[in-house]
C-alpha cells in the first residue's frame, strides 16, 4: 500500500494535478500509516534530503485542515528556490506564501525513548535563517483529508526558499515576541510574530526533533527545518513578489512567474 500510496502521490505532484482524495485501499489509517508514505518520496530526489517542514503550528491552521496537532513534512532539494529567485505557480492550487523561521542543524538527533528538551534541541543547531514556504497538496480535499493523508501528502510541502544565515545576535533574542513583516506587490503588509508558530519557533523545532524520533526517523546535521509560519498567509499570485522583513535577521525575497 505504501508503495502505490506513494507514487500516485508524487505522479500528481510532478503533473500539477489533484485527486479529491486517496483511494480508499491506498489511503492510510494512523499517522505511522502516513509517515510510511510519505518516507518514501525521498527515492524521487537524486540529493539528500534538504529538510523538514511542520505544518499547522498554529490554532487557526489547525482548524483549517481539521487536524488536532502539527504535521512533519520533508523538503525535497529540487524543490528549493534561492533567495530573490523565481518560484512558478503553475499547479498550485493554494497560492499562498508563508515567512517562517528556519533552522540548520549541525548535529544529529537520533531516535530514543525519552523526549529531547528545547534546550538540548538549540544546541544542536548551527544556524538560523528567514525562510518562505510555498505549501500546497495533492489533495483538492486537504480540508476533509485528515491528519493521515496529510501526513502521506508530505505535510503540504512545495516549494521552498532558504534566506541567509541571521547575525549571531539571534541567540540573544526572544523569537516568540520577534515581528516579521510580509510584503507583495502594493497590498497592504501583513505582520506576524515568530509565536505563531506553537508558541516559540524553538518549542516548534523540539516537536519535530520528538515528533522524527517518535516515528524513527533521524534529524541529521545540516538538514534544515521550517518551523511554521509567523503570520495569516499571503495570498499570491503570478507577476507578485514578495519580500519578508525579518528586522535585524535579514531578508528574504522571491518572483512568482
Amino acid at each position: 500500500m505504501s508503495q502505490a500510496a506513494s507514487d500516485l502521490l508524487h505522479d500528481l505532484w510532478v503533473a500539477g494535478r489533484r485527486l479529491d482524495q486517496l483511494p480508499a485501499q491506498l489511503r492510510p489509517v494512523t499517522r505511522a500509516d502516513g509517515y510510511a508514505i510519505q518516507a518514501l518520496i525521498e527515492r524521487h530526489s537524486s540529493s539528500p534530503l534538504f529538510g523538514w517542514k511542520i505544518a499547522a503550528t498554529s490554532a487557526a491552521g489547525q482548524a483549517h485542515i481539521n487536524v488536532d496537532g502539527p504535521l512533519a513534512g520533508r523538503i525535497l532539494a529540487e524543490r528549493v528556490i534561492g533567495n530573490g529567485g523565481e518560484c512558478r505557480l503553475q499547479g498550485n492550487l493554494m497560492r499562498v506564501a508563508e515567512l517562517e523561521f528556519a533552522f540548520r542543524m549541525s548535529e544529529d538527533l537520533c531516535p530514543r525513548a525519552s523526549p529531547y528538551t528545547v534546550a538540548e534541541v538549540m544546541q544542536r543547531v548551527a544556524t538560523l535563517h528567514p525562510a518562505i514556504e510555498m505549501p500546497d497538496s495533492r489533495l483538492a480535499a486537504f480540508e476533509r483529508a485528515g491528519a493521515a493523508a496529510l501526513i502521506a501528502d508530505n505535510a503540504c510541502a512545495h516549494d521552498f526558499l532558504l534566506g541567509a544565515a541571521c547575525p549571531p545576535l539571534w541567540r540573544s533574542l526572544d523569537l516568540a515576541t520577534h515581528e516579521v513583516w510580509g510584503y507583495v506587490g502594493d497590498r497592504p503588509p501583513r505582520s506576524g510574530i515568530g509565536g505563531n508558530a506553537l508558541g516559540d519557533p524553538r518549542i516548534a523545532l523540539a516537536w519535530l526533533a520528538n515528533e522524527l524520533s517518535q516515528y524513527g526517523a533521524t534529524l541529521r546535521a545540516g538538514e534544515i527545518v521550517t518551523t511554521g509560519t509567523c503570520l495569516t498567509p499571503l495570498p499570491i499570485n503570478p507577476g507578485d513578489r514578495l519580500r519578508g522583513d525579518f528586522g535585524v535577521l535579514g531578508e528574504v525575497s522571491v518572483t512568482f512567474a
